[in-house]
């Protein structure tokens, strides 16, 4: 099963740039997009009843900093910076060596992986009431949230083991071109949260320390079920795992020094929102805040960004080895152009209308009217630097296909020392001015992802590893231009919407009202790209069908 799937991966490494092969990593965006898109909408589900159970209140905060340490690994395992260091080795024996020689690397990398994080684990859960000094010293003014955040963050802590083994899987699978099963994981968590909400809303726990509970024990439990999943998936594809002796093998080391470097820049993204998590605890409510605002802008970025890091760094693997440059390199310029094409769009909605959207799906319940006042601009923040975020996805695969992890890491360490600086210069500064100071930590979140997009873009360029082609540069202004006429709709359609946005409405109406002004924009914008030419409908049906 193994061999017949990789003859049909060389075949189509064989495949020159052009429409094709576009259409091929295309494909694949949209496979893995969706199936996030999917477990994005839940997750907006979980949070709405979160928001209307829980709030942003001290038990809301407690739960958000246990919620945020497991979910910082699953972000860095789960969603492609684990993949920086296992998925280029793991590629090269698969391709160069074939499947048993790839079999027995991700054995040797699980032992070592397993034993690791169990020590990790159980020193953490131990040492989790002076941890949490570091992850929220804020708290340390409220005994009672303290004590319970530091209760949750050890029920939720497990999770990171689970996460470990669904990484390494996903990764196997990956390389395998079956990106469905790993995309659709992350499901299973909002599944199981939604139930934890809901059980503990139906006891009567709206609001009370029990439900904070309920949902870290979720947390646990959803992840021994995303790791089932992908064992099962693995197995069925013909990889049939078993446990090893640990050893640091060359290949183990090989992967241990990729590794290191790979976590910390793949997962620059989430660190950073880590650092301003303990830097918001300082500020009553700030930490629920900058989580529902977070929450929205992390809809676009992973159902974009996720789907070109997880499918762009095992095509880029696949074709440098296989020596195909060219191809290579218009993969990144068609995965540039296929993130800013959906991103773009996003944050200027996102940062126009973040007060409509925030009152909409979150202004009930616990969840009251200064909680939309003090969470939209944070979205809004957050939303400036959505581009940026996807631009990073797209540079990053480029250097660790070709087992650079450290160039990242360093522009990632260069990045976290303007994140921190920016964000407690902008929480005082703000706080100062009279203004909510947990949105400096959203701008400064904001412009240090614009820097480190940047820094990797300069560097792929002067080394002749990207270079944006023709067709990139046409569409790139027209892209640009159709996302500031949509801005334009939609701000002109906020003042005869606004009634219909009220709390005091029925939910549906509110809904169907942001649902006309989300198709609003949707029209005005793919409008504006079929008639400059940026999408051709005709085109692209051809194109699919030669494909095919």
């Amino acid at each position: 099963m193994i061999v017949t799937a990789w003859r049909a991966t060389s075949l189509a490494q064989g495949t020159p740039p052009g429409y094709c092969a576009g259409l091929m990593l295309y494909r694949s965006f949209v496979t893995v997009g969706g199936l996030t898109m999917v477990s994005r909408i839940l997750g907006f589900a979980r949070d709405i009843l979160i928001a209307a159970a829980l709030g942003s209140g001290a038990i809301a905060d407690a739960f958000f900093v246990a919620f945020r340490f497991p979910n910082l690994f699953r972000r860095l395992f789960a969603e492609g910076a684990f993949n920086a260091a296992f998925v280029p080795l793991f590629a090269k024996r698969l391709q160069g060596e074939g499947a048993d020689a790839a079999k027995t690397f991700a054995e040797e990398a699980m032992s070592v992986l397993l034993i690791t994080l169990l020590a990790f684990s159980a020193i953490c859960m131990l040492a989790m009431p002076w941890l949490m000094l570091i992850l929220a010293p804020g708290f340390v003014a409220d005994p009672d949230k303290y004590d319970l955040a530091v209760l949750l963050t050890q029920i939720a802590f497990p999770y990171l083991l689970c996460m470990s083994l669904v990484a390494l899987l996903s990764g196997i699978l990956n390389s395998m071109h079956r990106y469905w099963v790993a995309a659709a994981a992350p499901i299973l968590l909002n599944i199981v949260l939604i139930a934890a909400i809901s059980l503990a809303i139906a006891l009567g726990y709206s609001q009370k320390p029990g439900a904070g509970i309920i949902l870290a024990i979720g947390v646990f439990i959803a992840g021994i079920a995303q790791t089932i999943l992908l064992w099962v998936a693995v197995r069925r594809a013909g990889m049939r795992l078993s446990l090893r002796r640990p050893r640091l093998t060359p290949g183990v080391k090989r992967l241990i020094g990729l590794g290191i470097p790979g976590l910390i820049s793949g997962g620059i993204t989430q660190i950073n929102i880590v650092v301003g998590t303990v830097i918001a605890s300082m500020q009553a409510g700030a930490v629920s805040y900058l989580y529902y605002a977070d929450r929205l802008y992390q809809l676009p970025l992973g159902i974009v960004g996720v789907a070109i890091g997880v499918v762009l760094l095992p095509d880029l693997s696949r074709r440098l080895q296989a020596g195909d440059h060219r191809a290579a390199m218009d993969s990144q310029n068609r995965s540039l152009e296929f993130g800013l094409m959906l991103t773009l769009p996003a944050a200027v909605a996102l940062a126009v209308a973040a007060e409509p959207i925030i009152r909409v799906l979150f202004e009930r319940g616990a969840f009251s009217p200064s909680d939309t006042a003090a969470t939209a601009p944070a979205l809004a923040a957050f939303a400036c630097g959505l581009p940026g975020f996807v631009l990073i996805k797209v540079f990053q695969p480029a250097f660790f296909a070709r087992e650079d992890t450290k160039t990242p890491m360093r522009y990632a360490a260069f990045n976290m020392i303007i994140n921190v600086a920016g964000s407690l210069a902008l929480f005082y500064a703000f706080a100062q001015m009279g203004y909510h100071p947990h949105v400096g930590i959203a701008l400064a979140t904001s412009l240090a992802g614009w820097i480190n997009a940047l820094l990797l873009w300069a560097t792929l360029s002067r080394a002749g590893n990207f270079q944006a082609d023709r067709r990139l540069l046409r569409n790139l202004p027209l892209i640009i231009l159709a996302s500031i006429i949509m801005g334009a709709a939609v701000w002109f359609a906020l003042g005869p919407l606004a009634p219909y946005f009220s709390a005091a409405n029925p939910i549906y109406l509110q809904l169907s009202a942001l649902a006309g002004l989300v198709g609003l924009g949707a029209v005005v914008f793919f409008g504006t790209v079929l008639l400059t030419g940026v999408l051709s409908p005709s085109q692209f049906v051809r194109k699919l069908r030669r494909a095919s």
